[in-house]
Protein backbone atom coordinates (compact mmCIF):
# COMPACT_ATOMS: atom_id res chain seq x y z
CA UNK A 1 0.00 0.00 0.00
CA UNK A 2 1.16 3.56 -0.63
CA UNK A 3 1.99 6.14 1.68
CA UNK A 4 -1.19 7.72 0.29
CA UNK A 5 -3.31 5.57 1.20
CA UNK A 6 -2.32 4.97 4.84
CA UNK A 7 -4.89 5.94 7.68
CA UNK A 8 -3.59 5.32 11.33
CA UNK A 9 -0.07 6.78 11.64
CA UNK A 10 1.58 5.92 14.86
CA UNK A 11 4.00 8.83 15.57
CA UNK A 12 6.81 8.58 18.25
CA UNK A 13 7.38 11.44 19.60
CA UNK A 14 11.18 13.16 21.36
CA UNK A 15 13.14 13.39 18.28
CA UNK A 16 10.22 12.97 15.40
CA UNK A 17 7.88 15.56 15.88
CA UNK A 18 9.64 17.61 18.55
CA UNK A 19 12.63 17.92 20.62
CA UNK A 20 13.07 19.49 23.83
CA UNK A 21 10.27 22.38 23.95
CA UNK A 22 10.88 22.37 19.83
CA UNK A 23 7.91 21.77 17.49
CA UNK A 24 9.79 20.30 14.26
CA UNK A 25 8.77 21.91 11.46
CA UNK A 26 5.98 20.51 9.46
CA UNK A 27 4.49 18.70 12.78
CA UNK A 28 1.22 20.60 12.41
CA UNK A 29 0.71 20.25 9.06
CA UNK A 30 1.27 16.62 9.19
CA UNK A 31 -1.40 16.24 11.79
CA UNK A 32 -3.76 18.27 9.83
CA UNK A 33 -3.13 16.36 6.43
CA UNK A 34 -3.34 13.25 8.49
CA UNK A 35 -7.24 14.82 10.01
CA UNK A 36 -8.46 16.19 6.42
CA UNK A 37 -7.79 13.02 5.08
CA UNK A 38 -9.90 11.17 7.42
CA UNK A 39 -7.07 9.19 8.94
CA UNK A 40 -5.96 8.80 12.33
CA UNK A 41 -2.66 9.73 14.38
CA UNK A 42 -1.71 8.13 17.85
CA UNK A 43 1.37 9.09 19.84
CA UNK A 44 3.28 6.03 20.98
CA UNK A 45 6.18 6.88 23.40
CA UNK A 46 8.46 4.70 25.08
CA UNK A 47 9.26 7.62 27.93
CA UNK A 48 7.65 6.21 30.72
CA UNK A 49 8.48 9.50 32.92
CA UNK A 50 4.64 11.46 32.01
CA UNK A 51 1.19 10.10 31.97
CA UNK A 52 -0.97 10.86 28.96
CA UNK A 53 -2.28 13.81 30.79
CA UNK A 54 0.99 14.83 31.34
CA UNK A 55 1.57 14.55 28.10
CA UNK A 56 -1.64 16.63 27.07
CA UNK A 57 -0.47 19.43 29.00
CA UNK A 58 3.12 19.24 27.54
CA UNK A 59 1.80 19.06 23.55
CA UNK A 60 -0.49 21.79 24.15
CA UNK A 61 2.32 24.37 25.29
CA UNK A 62 4.11 23.58 22.29
CA UNK A 63 0.94 23.95 19.87
CA UNK A 64 -0.23 21.23 19.70
CA UNK A 65 -4.15 19.97 20.90
CA UNK A 66 -4.56 16.48 22.35
CA UNK A 67 -6.99 14.48 24.40
CA UNK A 68 -5.27 11.73 26.86
CA UNK A 69 -7.06 8.82 24.24
CA UNK A 70 -4.47 10.09 21.43
CA UNK A 71 -1.85 8.41 23.52
CA UNK A 72 -0.62 5.10 23.59
CA UNK A 73 2.85 4.79 26.19
CA UNK A 74 4.96 2.08 27.41
CA UNK A 75 3.49 3.14 30.95
CA UNK A 76 0.07 1.33 29.31
CA UNK A 77 1.64 -1.76 28.24
CA UNK A 78 3.20 -2.28 31.63
CA UNK A 79 -0.16 -1.60 32.65
CA UNK A 80 -1.59 -4.68 30.92
CA UNK A 81 1.14 -6.89 31.09
CA UNK A 82 1.70 -6.01 35.15
CA UNK A 83 -2.77 -6.69 35.52
CA UNK A 84 -2.53 -9.59 32.92
CA UNK A 85 0.22 -11.61 34.67
CA UNK A 86 0.56 -10.77 38.14
CA UNK A 87 -3.13 -9.43 39.26
CA UNK A 88 -2.79 -8.27 42.51
CA UNK A 89 0.68 -8.48 43.41
CA UNK A 90 2.53 -5.78 45.37
CA UNK A 91 5.68 -4.34 43.00
CA UNK A 92 7.96 -1.43 44.11
CA UNK A 93 7.29 1.57 42.01
CA UNK A 94 11.08 2.47 40.72
CA UNK A 95 10.03 6.02 38.61
CA UNK A 96 8.67 9.31 38.51
CA UNK A 97 5.73 10.09 41.38
CA UNK A 98 3.63 10.79 37.57
CA UNK A 99 4.10 7.13 37.21
CA UNK A 100 3.62 5.38 40.04
CA UNK A 101 0.31 7.33 40.52
CA UNK A 102 -0.48 5.98 37.23
CA UNK A 103 0.00 2.88 38.49
CA UNK A 104 -1.99 3.05 41.66
CA UNK A 105 -4.83 4.23 39.58
CA UNK A 106 -4.84 1.56 37.21
CA UNK A 107 -5.63 -0.83 40.07
CA UNK A 108 -1.89 -2.02 40.05
CA UNK A 109 -0.30 -3.05 44.25
CA UNK A 110 2.89 -0.93 44.60
CA UNK A 111 4.97 0.59 46.92
CA UNK A 112 7.99 3.08 47.17
CA UNK A 113 8.98 2.11 50.04
CA UNK A 114 11.14 -0.89 51.17
CA UNK A 115 8.92 -3.63 52.24
CA UNK A 116 8.91 -7.52 52.77
CA UNK A 117 6.27 -8.50 51.00
CA UNK A 118 7.12 -6.59 47.81
CA UNK A 119 6.56 -9.30 44.69
CA UNK A 120 8.80 -7.59 42.23
CA UNK A 121 10.31 -4.05 40.89
CA UNK A 122 8.81 -1.94 37.74
CA UNK A 123 11.53 0.47 36.52
CA UNK A 124 11.11 3.11 34.52
CA UNK A 125 12.40 6.71 32.81
CA UNK A 126 12.83 7.76 36.03
CA UNK A 127 13.57 11.77 35.77
CA UNK A 128 13.16 12.10 40.16
CA UNK A 129 15.72 9.61 40.17
CA UNK A 130 17.81 9.50 43.64
CA UNK A 131 20.69 7.22 45.50
CA UNK A 132 17.96 5.37 47.79
CA UNK A 133 15.67 4.15 44.82
CA UNK A 134 19.44 3.03 43.48
CA UNK A 135 19.69 1.31 47.19
CA UNK A 136 15.95 -0.12 47.44
CA UNK A 137 16.80 -1.87 43.90
CA UNK A 138 19.52 -3.29 44.69
CA UNK A 139 18.12 -4.94 47.82
CA UNK A 140 15.36 -6.38 46.01
CA UNK A 141 16.90 -7.60 43.17
CA UNK A 142 19.17 -9.54 45.50
CA UNK A 143 16.33 -11.21 46.54
CA UNK A 144 15.24 -12.76 43.25
CA UNK A 145 12.48 -11.38 42.58
CA UNK A 146 10.50 -10.44 39.34
CA UNK A 147 12.33 -7.69 37.42
CA UNK A 148 10.01 -5.52 34.76
CA UNK A 149 10.59 -2.55 32.81
CA UNK A 150 8.37 0.09 31.12
CA UNK A 151 11.43 0.53 27.88
CA UNK A 152 14.89 -0.48 26.77
CA UNK A 153 15.61 2.94 25.76
CA UNK A 154 19.30 4.10 26.28
CA UNK A 155 18.81 7.59 26.20
CA UNK A 156 15.93 10.35 25.76
CA UNK A 157 16.73 13.69 23.27
CA UNK A 158 16.55 16.79 24.74
CA UNK A 159 17.13 20.27 22.67
CA UNK A 160 21.13 19.77 24.22
CA UNK A 161 21.71 16.37 23.59
CA UNK A 162 20.75 13.36 25.63
CA UNK A 163 19.82 12.14 28.92
CA UNK A 164 19.50 8.49 30.40
CA UNK A 165 16.58 7.02 29.83
CA UNK A 166 14.94 3.67 31.66
CA UNK A 167 17.56 0.85 29.36
CA UNK A 168 20.30 3.37 31.15
CA UNK A 169 18.60 3.01 34.40
CA UNK A 170 18.85 -0.81 33.80
CA UNK A 171 22.16 -1.25 33.06
CA UNK A 172 23.36 0.26 36.01
CA UNK A 173 21.73 -2.25 38.03
CA UNK A 174 22.65 -4.96 36.11
CA UNK A 175 26.17 -3.74 36.83
CA UNK A 176 25.58 -3.52 41.06
CA UNK A 177 23.22 -6.76 41.00
CA UNK A 178 23.94 -9.18 37.49
CA UNK A 179 19.85 -8.61 36.69
CA UNK A 180 18.25 -7.40 33.62
CA UNK A 181 14.59 -6.68 33.93
CA UNK A 182 12.16 -8.36 31.25
CA UNK A 183 11.52 -5.05 29.08
CA UNK A 184 7.56 -4.11 27.59
CA UNK A 185 7.34 -1.30 25.16
CA UNK A 186 8.56 -0.71 21.99
CA UNK A 187 10.39 -2.90 20.42
CA UNK A 188 8.05 -5.08 20.99
CA UNK A 189 4.48 -5.25 18.96
CA UNK A 190 1.76 -4.61 21.63
CA UNK A 191 1.08 -1.25 21.87
CA UNK A 192 0.88 -0.68 17.87
CA UNK A 193 -1.72 -4.11 17.85
CA UNK A 194 -3.46 -2.79 20.48
CA UNK A 195 -4.30 1.17 18.59
CA UNK A 196 -5.11 -1.53 15.36
CA UNK A 197 -7.09 -3.30 17.52
CA UNK A 198 -8.63 -0.24 19.13
CA UNK A 199 -9.58 1.69 16.35
CA UNK A 200 -10.42 -0.69 13.83
CA UNK A 201 -7.23 -0.31 11.39
CA UNK A 202 -5.76 -3.15 9.61
CA UNK A 203 -1.56 -3.62 9.03
CA UNK A 204 -2.17 -2.43 5.43
CA UNK A 205 -3.24 0.57 6.33
CA UNK A 206 -0.81 1.14 9.41
CA UNK A 207 2.44 3.08 9.75
CA UNK A 208 4.75 3.41 12.58
CA UNK A 209 6.95 6.67 12.39
CA UNK A 210 10.05 7.16 14.76
CA UNK A 211 13.77 8.04 14.94
CA UNK A 212 15.02 5.03 16.72
CA UNK A 213 16.00 1.75 14.57
CA UNK A 214 15.86 -0.82 18.34
CA UNK A 215 12.49 0.84 19.65
CA UNK A 216 10.84 2.25 16.90
CA UNK A 217 10.95 0.71 13.60
CA UNK A 218 11.71 -2.88 15.14
CA UNK A 219 8.26 -2.20 17.02
CA UNK A 220 6.86 -1.75 13.53
CA UNK A 221 8.56 -4.85 12.03
CA UNK A 222 8.12 -7.02 14.95
CA UNK A 223 3.49 -5.72 14.49
CA UNK A 224 4.31 -6.70 10.41
CA UNK A 225 3.26 -2.69 9.34
CA UNK A 226 5.38 -0.66 7.48
CA UNK A 227 7.60 1.88 9.10
CA UNK A 228 9.46 5.63 8.35
CA UNK A 229 12.49 6.39 9.72
CA UNK A 230 12.79 9.98 10.41
CA UNK A 231 16.33 11.31 10.63
CA UNK A 232 15.58 14.47 13.21
CA UNK A 233 16.42 12.58 16.05
CA UNK A 234 18.61 9.57 17.33
CA UNK A 235 19.18 7.48 14.51
CA UNK A 236 21.31 7.66 11.60
CA UNK A 237 22.18 6.59 8.29
CA UNK A 238 24.40 4.71 9.45
CA UNK A 239 22.17 3.16 11.94
CA UNK A 240 20.75 1.55 9.13
CA UNK A 241 23.18 0.54 7.51
CA UNK A 242 24.78 -1.80 10.48
CA UNK A 243 20.89 -3.17 11.59
CA UNK A 244 19.56 -6.10 10.62
CA UNK A 245 16.26 -4.44 10.51
CA UNK A 246 15.49 -2.01 8.08
CA UNK A 247 12.87 0.67 7.62
CA UNK A 248 10.34 0.62 4.70
CA UNK A 249 11.16 4.54 4.13
CA UNK A 250 14.20 6.47 5.15
CA UNK A 251 13.23 10.68 5.31
CA UNK A 252 15.05 13.52 6.71
CA UNK A 253 12.06 14.74 8.78
CA UNK A 254 8.14 14.90 9.37
CA UNK A 255 8.03 18.02 6.74
CA UNK A 256 9.12 15.50 3.95
CA UNK A 257 6.61 13.13 5.66
CA UNK A 258 3.95 15.34 5.46
CA UNK A 259 4.88 15.84 1.78
CA UNK A 260 4.69 12.47 0.89
CA UNK A 261 1.26 11.32 2.41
Amino acid sequence: MKLSDKKLFLLDMDGTIYLGNELFDGTLDFLSKVREKGGKYIFVTNNSSKSSSDYVKKLAAIGIEAVEEDFLTSTDATILYLQDKFKGRKFYSFGTKSFTEQLRCAGINVTDTLEDDIFGIVLSNDTELTFSKLDDACILLGRGIEYIATNPDWVCPTSYGYVPDCGSFADILRRATGRMPTFIGKPKPEMLLLAMKKYGFTKDETLMIGDRLYTDIASGYNADVDTVFVLSGEGTLEDVESSEIKPTYIMKNIRELCDNI
